[in-house]
């Protein structure tokens, strides 16, 4: 009795971290935490996501109604994977975190359900960021010819984004 219950959280990712992308091995890593692959999701409202930076990292721009409605994947996650998410995405130094509400999409049972799961928002972003095409959904080998670049510099350097 009086234990500590673990809430169920959810993550919404939209980039390299989805399934068959570069950054996927952290969701699968456990020493990372817990995450499992619940479905797949679009964000309700509209953001604008591009790919910026000598990496082509995506970036989901924190400027509501601008854009696209964002696809994505939604993972249930607990408090370490989060926090491992947070070293990754450099929170709060380059992306700010907030739950949105997601759309289920795809063939599962919850499809038409809304659920609220953390994103990753860029905050601090120079203007001309916004004149980048503005993707639905983002493949590190798409048609944009933009693949990822990993590295392990620092990348939360304002003036390279």
């Amino acid at each position: 009795m009086g234990g500590k219950v673990n809430s169920i959280m959810y993550a919404f990712v939209y980039g390299t971290l989805k399934r068959g992308e570069p950054n996927h091995h952290w969701l699968t890593d456990t020493t990372n935490g817990f995450a499992t692959f619940t479905g797949t999701g679009v964000i309700q409202s509209k953001y604008p996501l591009v790919i910026a930076s000598r990496y082509n990292i995506p970036f989901l721009v924190d400027k509501e109604g601008t854009g696209k409605n964002v696809h994505g994947e939604i993972y249930e996650i607990d408090e370490q994977m989060l926090a491992s998410l947070d070293v990754l995405e450099e929170y709060p130094k380059l992306y700010t975190r907030r739950e949105v509400p997601i759309l289920l999409t795809g063939d599962s049972n919850d499809s038409g359900l809304v659920k609220q799961a953390w994103t990753y928002f860029l905050t601090d972003f120079k203007p001309e960021l916004l004149t980048l095409p503005h993707l639905d959904s983002y493949l590190s080998n798409g048609s944009h010819n933009l693949p990822y670049v990993a590295s392990e510099d620092d990348l939360a350097d304002a003036n390279d984004i």
